[in-house]
């Protein structure tokens, strides 16, 4: 008992931890909603996530071996190489909706002529349409957070109650950061840079998963340890960036004064 006890804090943890890309993906997909909308997009989108997740869980235990069986041989040898099986598949469709999703919001931000604007003119998408995406994308990033309990344990009913803890959190953790984006916009861009590098850290696991090849160099994953280090940086650089342009305003304001 105490041994399930401690593996189910174990998967928490673990859903917390694999869960702040996604959650960051939910709060940034739910603006694509009509504003007064985007609260319950949000908590809808990651209920039926919860549900599918829990299905996705019951399914893998029974067809793991389908989903990492071949479909697709690459055989030009030098030039690209792989052998693709479905979970590879979906994690590269993954990171490239991802990387798409990231350039666009950078590319309609830098297009954006006054930042204090409340865009509220630019054409919003279905509530049905965001909540799919959320939801799809929820199934990609869970790929890794259950396989990574199905290897700390192969009890279901221990693995079904951490998937539904962490999509709570998530719910309660999703309106304080889309929130946080909402007040503090400059930090927008760093989480749009931040999904990018997700989806190029996706990108390479489906490249693994695929054992592929691109003249005769093996794809490899980006570790989990190289990923929160270069968002590390990130954040660090952003705080450095918005404390100097601080300072030059203030030095431009009191030399006008002057």
């Amino acid at each position: 008992m105490v041994e399930n006890i401690f593996t189910l804090l174990m998967l928490i943890l673990l859903q917390v931890v694999l869960g702040f890309d996604n959650l960051l993906y939910i709060s940034l997909e739910s603006k694509n909603a009509p504003k007064e909308k985007q609260h319950y997009v949000r908590k809808v989108g990651i209920a039926l996530a919860i549900i599918l997740r829990i299905v996705l869980l019951f399914v893998l235990i029974f067809l793991i071996d389908y989903f990492q069986a071949p479909v697709l041989l690459l055989p030009f040898e030098g030039i690209i190489e792989g052998n693709f099986n479905i979970h590879s598949f979906i994690v590269l469709g993954g990171g490239i909706f991802i990387i798409y999703t990231a350039m666009k919001e950078i590319w309609h931000l830098v297009g954006v002529n006054h930042m204090s604007d409340n865009v509220e003119d630019v054409k919003k998408n279905s509530v049905g349409k965001v909540i799919t995406m959320i939801v799809i994308m929820n199934i990609v990033f869970s790929f890794d957070s259950i396989l990574s309990a199905m290897a700390l344990t192969n009890v279901f009913w221990i693995m079904a109650i951490a998937i539904v803890i962490g999509g709570l959190l998530m719910i309660l953790m999703a309106d304080k950061v889309s929130n946080f984006l909402e007040k503090n916009r400059m930090y927008e861009v760093l989480g749009l840079f931040i999904l990018f590098i997700v989806g190029i850290m996706l990108l390479t696991e489906g490249g693994h998963l695929a054992h592929l090849k691109l003249f005769g160099n093996e794809i490899t994953p980006m570790s989990k340890t190289t990923f929160y280090f270069v968002i590390g940086i990130l954040v660090i650089t952003d705080i450095v960036q918005g404390r100097y342009q601080k300072k030059l305003i203030a030095e431009k304001k009191s030399v006008k004064k002057d």
